[in-house]
């Protein structure tokens, strides 16, 4: 007895099968790739030696068209050859299943027709255009790229400017209501801080990314800075995330391993304002005491200015350069190659078709590659640390720039009690 099978791949929306997918003795494998070249030689093999049994995955794979699948299935089993699709209902010896060959054809040609709509959107993607669906606020759609809107870009640009002066993603929303009356829930505005398209590349819905494909609103060094408070601020509570005090969040107590909320106590009669760092959820008896809120903020100060640049000090900037100096190497040989393809296209070396698709496959890679340079610390953090070392810089900061900074460096601060006294122990995110 002798088994064949055919199958077919459309490189715009597939990837090429297992040859071991077809779970019988296989003795010959035809395989297409984008054209059907494999399937003609297919039925020319048959007609002198023709198989026992032919597998195919789904009956569609025989043709681009519902005629052209029919043709090819009809000429296969004149010449006694048993067709089997393994994903649908159908063998030819069955004939049950002949029986509903007519209902299968009509899926068939659905199955195509979406076929052929994705086949058209993935052709866009090869090209880098905008996919399908509403232009991103900012934008407007050009004849192959989105284009900036001069009336909307600016406001998303000043929602962009405020989050990462303030770090507070709230503060942002309402910060566009007061200056532009222009209203979006704190959703949206989590939206548009992740969305590509405002970095200047396009994002497809089955997550494929390709970089530079039409003017940004910010820049990459922005957007790398946009991801570290995202980053930083997903390991605090929400509220606490955009709260006015810049030790909100950062302040744990030693004693009970509570998270601390600033509490706010007035005198009556008296306008002046009292602050205290109180552990929320405190298990102790008696209850761990609150401390002056004042008191922890001159003292984070006075240990950042000595500890941090002993911090910045232990990071291994050559190790560190070396995988910079790597990403940004493969991303110079990615964007080399894509450089060469349309001489390769010239010389016939590639046909176009193949070559928009290694240009699609290195576009991603490169956009892939920038996401990881992205993610890794500063290049400047030594400067930073002799900027933050002075005492002077934190007292002439506002308390929205010196949480800023406090997260920046900052992973948590714990309160070590030793009776009626305190001490500070500060962990650094490096």
């Amino acid at each position: 007895m002798k088994i064949i099978a055919y199958s077919y791949t459309d490189p715009l929306l597939d990837s090429p099968r297992d040859r071991n997918i077809w779970g019988w003795e296989i003795d010959k494998i035809y395989q297409d790739l984008g054209e059907r070249s494999q399937l003609q030689q297919l039925l020319q093999d048959c007609q002198s030696q023709p198989p026992d049994y032919l597998l195919v995955i789904r009956l569609e794979e025989l043709g681009d068209t519902v005629q052209q699948v029919s043709d090819a299935l009809s000429s296969l089993e004149q010449m006694g050859i048993v067709v089997i699709a393994l994903e649908q209902p159908y063998s030819s010896e069955n004939p049950h299943s002949r029986q509903m060959l007519w209902q299968l054809l009509q899926s068939i040609q659905d199955e195509q027709q979406s076929r052929r709509i994705r086949q058209g959107h993935a052709r866009k993607r090869l090209q880098a255009a905008p996919p399908p669906g509403r232009v991103p606020y900012g934008y407007k759609r050009g004849k192959d790229k989105y284009i900036l809107d001069r009336s909307t870009s600016p406001i998303i640009k000043d929602f962009f400017e405020y989050f990462i002066l303030y770090a507070s993603l709230r503060g942002a929303v309402r910060h566009l209501v007061r200056k532009y009356g222009k209203k979006i829930s704190v959703t949206t505005g989590k939206r548009w801080l992740i969305n590509p398209v405002y970095r200047g590349d396009t994002a497809y819905h089955h997550g494929t990314i390709i970089a530079d494909t039409h003017t940004p609103i910010i820049s990459r060094e922005e957007a790398a800075q946009v991801d570290r408070i995202l980053r930083r601020n997903s390991s605090l509570a929400p509220r606490t995330a955009s709260a006015p005090r810049s030790l909100a969040g950062l302040v744990i107590c030693g004693e009970c391993n509570s998270s601390t909320i600033v509490t706010h106590v007035t005198i009556r009669h008296k306008e002046k304002e009292y602050l205290y760092l109180r552990p929320a959820n405190c298990t102790r008896k008696p209850k761990c005491r609150a401390i002056p809120y004042q008191q922890i903020l001159d003292q984070t100060i006075i240990q950042a200015c000595n500890q941090l640049p002993l911090a910045i000090a232990g990071v291994n900037f050559p190790q560190l350069d070396a995988v910079k100096d790597g990403i940004s190497n493969a991303i110079a040989h990615q964007q080399q190659i894509l450089e060469q393809l349309p001489g390769l296209v010239e010389t016939g070396v590639l046909d176009p078709e193949t070559a928009q698709l290694r240009a699609y496959k290195l576009r991603t890679e490169i956009s892939s590659l920038q996401g990881r340079l992205a993610a890794l610390p500063p290049v400047n953090l030594l400067s930073i640390a002799q900027a933050v070392s002075i005492p002077q810089f934190w007292l002439d900061l506002s308390e929205s720039e010196r949480r800023f900074y406090l997260r920046e460096f900052i992973h948590h601060i714990k309160i070590i009690r030793q009776g009626q006294e305190w001490d500070l122990e500060i962990i650094f995110v490096f």
